[in-house]
């Protein structure tokens, strides 16, 4: 039987998402195993969670391969609509579980769960569904700005909760596809242009974004208060070497370095894998990339081809943030490290999103 080259790289893109949650069971127990044995009495506690999102991220892959191509283009709207008002409840008093001082976070029944998630889940389908509809693509007033402003409400509702990080990555990676979409230069470097100075405004006005840009110019200057946690991060980092200091043998998850499990679990793999492990694990977010592209470009469909993109390019900007934020080349954002750092809701999301993707595959293969 014949198999096409682009689903043979799907396989690869399989193989590649596998290695990295693998990976990330194994990161999460070891970063979390001595916090999760004192909190909860239970060092697999964690990674059992976790376990239970790999089992809600494959039912929804399984789930999604029932849609057809027109199936999914149709459900984009009601999805990003449901997505933004799920996000949205999360600034009504008593359905919101705060965490480190952000409303993130959906309480419903003792469940909580991170609706933002499913709204970068949303978001890049309705956009691709709104590009696929424009048939020129010149005009600023009738072609741009209508698509553009389909970022403006979700970027109001997450700077309210507040999330600065997960703002910023829907920012891009919306401009991103605009210029995939071949929209005008010239509007795609005067949004750029224009959000520079919108980013510096919303820094000034939060005094605490102001003091995580100051702390990452010097964390030396308050090293026990404001500065500790990128210099336990680089610590850690720097312990690793070469080869690191084992599994399980990171010094720095004893509660020198906070979120170790989280939004820090980079730190924790380069300390006990070091420069080797860090590099493959950059390698593989790498080949995702590559082999997703790669797989795009072989898309006919506009919308398949952009929704793909999208994701991959989604993924891949977060892995990076997180990881310049933990070598200390950006200020914290609080935004984990896709397919690794625990969170059920954040793993669920781009497990779906990789499930949508293998089915653009599917049904663009089949009707070769």
């Amino acid at each position: 039987m014949r198999t096409f080259p682009m689903q043979s790289e799907s396989k690869r893109l399989v193989l590649i998402v596998s290695l990295l949650t693998i990976i990330g069971l194994i990161a999460v127990y070891s970063s979390s195993s001595v916090f999760a044995l004192e909190m909860h009495g239970a060092a697999f506690y964690f990674v059992k969670k976790q376990l239970v999102g790999i089992m809600i991220g494959i039912a929804g892959i399984i789930g999604i391969n029932f849609f057809s191509l027109n199936g999914i283009k149709k459900i984009s709207p009601l999805f990003f609509i449901v997505a933004l008002l799920l996000t949205a409840l999360t600034l009504i008093p008593g359905l919101t579980h705060h965490i480190h001082g952000s409303a993130r976070w959906l309480r419903i029944s003792g469940f909580s769960f991170q609706p933002s998630e499913l709204l970068k889940i949303g978001l890049v389908v309705y956009l691709a569904f709104c590009v696929d509809k424009k048939h020129k693509k010149y005009s600023l007033l009738y072609d741009y700005l209508p698509i553009l402003s389909i970022l403006l409400l979700p970027s109001l509702i997450l700077l309210k909760q507040p999330d600065f990080g997960l703002t910023v990555t829907l920012s891009i990676t919306t401009i991103a596809i605009l210029f995939l979409s071949q929209f005008q230069l010239r509007h795609l470097l005067g949004t750029l242009f224009s959000i520079v100075p919108i980013a510096a405004l919303l820094i000034i006005m939060k005094p605490y974004r102001l003091k995580r840009v100051l702390v990452f110019l010097n964390p030396w200057h308050d090293p026990h208060g404001s500065g500790f946690q990128i210099i336990q991060s680089l610590i850690a980092i720097g312990s690793g070497g070469m080869w690191g200091v084992g599994l399980s043998q990171s010094k720095q998850k004893f509660y020198y370095l906070p979120m170790q499990h989280t939004d820090f679990i980079f730190s924790i793999i380069a300390e006990e894998s070091g420069f080797i492990g860090s590099a493959i694990l950059l390698t593989l977010f790498a080949l995702l990339l590559y082999y997703g592209f790669k797989i795009a470009n072989q898309l006919h469909d506009q919308f398949s081809r952009l929704v793909v993109q999208g994701y991959i390019l989604l993924i891949n900007l977060q892995a990076i943030l997180n990881i310049a934020v933990a070598s200390g080349l950006l200020p914290t954002k609080g935004l984990g490290l896709p397919f690794i750092s625990y969170g059920n809701s954040a793993l669920v999301c781009h497990l779906w999103m990789i499930g949508i993707i293998l089915r653009l595959v599917k049904v663009a293969g089949n009707t070769r």
